[in-house]
């Protein structure tokens, strides 16, 4: 089963001229938002990345991401970033800690003010 979040909160960016190829998102990633992908010449001759790897990490399937963080965690260059500890995946995770009803933990007065679409909060 493939689970989808709400997009409009997911802050997941990826710099592509940053990323080296290694693979450890696709390795952390719960829920294969990313895929490694043949790096493409530019039309100077060169691959327009940093150390000029013949592939390089790239974002497939964004609706997938839970914004747990691995990722960023994970990228020895940088080229991440994900708001860790925000979202649903928060939410349900805190909850299940408290025996609660999912909450973000934001202390939003309005519901929905964390970012997350979700009934949090």
């Amino acid at each position: 089963m493939s689970l989808l979040y709400y997009t409009s909160a997911i802050s997941l960016e990826l710099d592509a001229s940053r990323c080296t190829g290694c693979g450890r998102c696709v390795d952390v990633c719960p829920h294969d938002v990313f895929a490694l992908v043949p790096s493409q010449p530019r039309a100077d001759g060169t691959l327009g990345v940093l150390r000029t790897p013949r592939r390089h990490a790239e974002i497939v399937h964004r609706e997938r991401c839970m914004e747990c963080g691995a990722c960023a965690r994970n990228c020895a260059t940088e080229a991440i970033r994900a708001g860790s500890g925000v979202g649903c995946a928060t939410a349900i995770i805190n909850g299940m800690i408290r025996g609660t009803a999912p909450d973000c933990g934001c202390g939003g007065p309005e519901k929905g003010s964390c970012g997350c679409g979700g009934d949090c909060c």
